[in-house]
């Protein structure tokens, strides 16, 4: 152990550790901007400069060790007037119109000049501006960026697709789309890890909010709105809710009082997408020959993306099954509109989604099967919808618990577990095991492919059939897999496949918190919600089981394939970048 003195207090930690680290350990909060543990500890930003007994110079907590003897003056008059004045000389290349910003409140970078008590600045503001086409999915301000790295670090490290780059030098660097390209020549995969990892508005995405009130402003629109797995362990952290307070049933109360007509479950459509790539499943694995190539979930739009850019030659292994969205787009405006006796072209559908991805999902040419123009209209995220509940004034915590609408409103616990890596194979294999042997299996018998691991293996018996199954998450583990999939080192029947570390719980379009990873947190909430649920199997849904008899007939049949299936050939996706 090595012993140190932070501020007067005798530390005791493990060589190796950082100032920053260190001192943390004892309760001093020595503040940072541009640093995340793990992923960006380059002492950027200044802001964690520290002072040093017998080192001239200030030095940066986050990437520098402590030692031996060392005493440690973390806010000194001259570590506080020159973390000051760094913190002005970012202000003033940052645009300062926080009462316009999606992250004003919510700004790492507003908190520490609140905290440092910068009213003013003295210094000349000289802000870079880019065009950009805010059209797309993703949007960037250049006038917000402070030159953290974390976006750089983050798309290249954790999700191996260096979108993002330096670019010019001196006084015009900044970050912007690697190899000269634009935003929509870039092979993004929309995942959003670099706006979750942004620590100011310089990274957002496309607001969607306004179309949304106009929807439900129109009188001849019949609004029909679809909430996420993993929005309900989120959406409570954007309004100050706990998470006991947080639960699917105010949210439904809310969205009542915003106005929307029917208030449906995704979880629905998550045992719907079961039902199909389950079945699908099992006639490949029937239908395979000597092809032992494995079958790819589809469900994750960020993913797909990833596989037409980086191995279009494998996207015949991807499941043709459509995501739960997508899925309930096409039964809300077909089935469910004949159940309303009206016409369909009158539904509005929006879907409350915990990814950015999904927004570009929504818009493919190929998303329009039930005949009434986009089978989804509209995906927010969860930072969205929770702008559009406090700008209606609705106070959630005086709210009750209320229930979402059928036919399309109930789900199952193996639905509710989509939003957790490992939650869609798990659910997979609860009704492909009943598929196979008409019983149902111990519902937690395949737990193992649960936890937060980027990649995992299991193998499993169903009815003397071994299945070798694999779930990872995260694109550059993704990466790692195909790699070895492609090399002969691994052999799977299933892959489960989630672009954002952790699954949905952790997806690009959930609320941001400084430095944070909570995909783990809110997937062990999600993983509690099944447990007690008294419906565990999605093929035990009562009213999917009702979709099937009264309208689709069997999983896989005519009508079913029309409704829930595309053709993932049928857009394109810029190729990746050589490098």
């Amino acid at each position: 152990m090595v012993q140190c003195t932070i501020d007067g207090i005798a530390v005791a930690v493990p060589e190796g550790t950082s100032i920053l680290a260190a001192a943390r350990s004892v309760g001093i909060a020595i503040p940072s901007l541009c640093y995340w543990e793990g992923l960006n500890e380059i002492g950027a930003c200044r802001v964690c400069i520290v002072e040093i007994e017998g080192i001239q110079k200030l030095v940066a907590a986050c990437n520098n060790h402590v030692r031996d003897g060392m005493v440690v003056y973390t806010n000194s008059p001259r570590v506080r007037n020159a973390r000051r004045t760094n913190v002005e000389l970012i202000l003033s290349q940052h645009n300062c119109d926080c009462p316009y910003c999606v992250r004003s409140g919510n700004c790492e970078l507003q908190k520490l000049a609140n905290d440092l008590g910068i009213s003013h600045l003295d210094y000349h503001k000289e802000l870079p501006h880019s065009r950009w086409n805010r059209n797309f999915p993703l949007i960037r301000d250049a006038s917000k960026c402070i030159k953290c790295m974390r976006c750089v670090q983050v798309c290249d490290k954790v999700q191996s697709l260096n979108i993002w780059d330096v670019c010019n030098t001196g006084s015009r660097t900044t970050v912007d789309v690697s190899g000269g390209r634009t935003i929509e020549q870039a092979d993004c995969a929309l995942c959003g890890q670099c706006i979750t990892h942004c620590p100011v508005g310089a990274l957002m995405a496309r607001d969607d909010t306004q179309r949304a009130f106009a929807a439900l402003n129109d009188p001849d629109k019949i609004t029909v709105v679809q909430v996420a797995p993993a929005v309900r362990v989120a959406w409570g952290e954007a309004m100050g809710l706990e998470a006991s307070e947080a639960t699917a049933g105010r949210l439904v109360a809310a969205l009542r009082r915003m106005g929307f007509d029917y208030i449906f479950d995704t979880n629905f459509s998550a045992d719907l997408t079961i039902m199909e790539e389950g079945s699908e499943f099992l006639q490949r694995l029937q239908n395979r020959g000597d092809d032992r190539s494995p079958m790819f979930t589809s469900c994750c739009p960020g993913w797909v993306r990833f596989l037409k850019s980086q191995y279009p030659d494998m996207v015949d292994q991807l499941s043709s099954a459509k995501s739960p969205q997508q899925m309930f787009g096409a039964v809300a405006k077909s089935y469910f509109a004949d159940k309303l006796g009206i016409d369909p072209n009158r539904i509005f559908c929006l879907s409350i989604m915990p990814c950015m991805a999904k927004k570009q999902e929504a818009d493919l040419p190929t998303m329009n099967d039930a005949g009434a123009g986009q089978d989804v209209d509209l995906s927010l995220t969860v930072r969205e919808i929770t702008r559009m509940i406090r700008a209606e004034h609705i106070d959630v915590a005086a709210l009750t618990d209320e229930p979402f609408d059928s036919p399309l409103g109930t789900g199952s616990g193996a639905g509710v577990i989509f939003g957790a890596t490992g939650g869609v194979m798990e659910a997979a294999l609860r009704s492909a095991y009943y598929l196979v042997t008409g019983e149902n299996p111990q519902p937690d018998a395949f737990r193992s492919v649960r936890g937060l691991d980027g990649w995992k293996e299991a193998e499993f018996d169903i009815a003397g059939n071994t299945l070798r199954v694999a779930v990872v998450s995260g694109l550059g583990n993704t990466r790692k897999l195909i790699r070895a999939l492609r090399r002969g080192q691994v052999q799977y029947d299933f892959v489960e496949v989630m672009a954002c570390p952790g699954g949905c719980a952790g997806g690009g379009g959930q609320p941001i918190h400084a430095a944070q990873e909570l995909a783990g947190v809110r997937g062990q909430r999600l993983y509690g919600l099944d447990a007690v649920s008294s419906l565990r199997f999605s093929h035990e849904n009562p009213e999917v089981q009702a979709l099937y008899r009264d309208y689709l007939g069997a999983p896989l049949g005519e009508k079913a394939h029309h409704l829930l299936h595309t053709d993932h050939h049928g857009w394109e996706m810029p190729p990746k970048m050589v490098r």
